[in-house]
């Protein structure tokens, strides 16, 4: 089983949980050399028609030539169930199995265990809840619709008539008067400054929360 990260300095994997996030963008990013290959870029093809993705992004040379058989694919897949991570202590696993047990003893303190603190290293069987994609496109990032900036977890307060993401204190931190300036706001906070005006493709995972 695979895990997702989700940013706990915006109370985003909390939102997850509460059921009110139900989306997720990933910058598209391609590997440096694919079989040997220096990578430069990835090409997206669309139908002229609708605009419907053919294919997955493919990979290109410095020619900006196709490169046969390599394509930027998804993390996750349609119907997969993904681990939420957390550290061991935020899901209150006091315990490891002894064959997850690097220090050879089943309690903590684990201070000194991987995951006790820090979500990175935390198994993703051990974690107690999962959601399920339900769906996988690729967009640009500023494609989003105001319904699907909501769904990426941010609130609206009726009383400051603006929208809002709390962190894991309950303080609420304020993003924009309107769904789409929130989520920019919001994306720029959690991926780095400017990530909205550079408009990166996105994979669009949209999932829901099974345990």
């Amino acid at each position: 089983m695979k895990k997702i990260m989700f940013n706990d300095k915006y109370g985003l994997t909390q939102a997850v949980l509460s059921v009110r996030k139900t989306q997720t963008r990933r910058i598209i990013t391609c590997p440096k050399s694919f079989r040997g290959e220096w990578v430069a870029g990835f090409h997206v093809y669309k139908r002229q028609s609708d605009g419907a993705m053919l294919e997955w992004p493919s990979l290109y040379d410095a020619d900006e030539s196709t490169i046969e058989g390599g394509y930027v694919l998804p993390k996750y897949k349609i119907g997969e169930i993904v681990a939420i991570a957390q550290s061991y202590k935020k899901a209150g696993i006091s315990s490891l199995p002894e064959e997850d047990d690097e220090f050879g003893c089943y309690d903590f303190p684990a201070e000194q265990t991987n995951g006790w603190s820090n979500k990175m290293f935390v198994r993703a069987y051990l974690m107690p809840h999962q959601i399920r994609i339900t769906n996988v496109r690729i967009e640009k990032l500023q494609d989003i619709s105001d319904e699907d900036c909501i769904k990426e977890g941010i609130e609206f307060s009726h009383k400051a008539q603006r929208f809002y993401v709390s962190n894991d204190n309950g303080t609420r931190i304020w993003l924009g008067d309107t769904p789409r300036e929130a989520f920019a706001s919001l994306i720029d906070q959690v991926s780095g400054k400017d990530t909205w005006e550079s408009n990166p493709y996105v994979f669009a995972y949209e999932f829901e929360l099974v345990k």
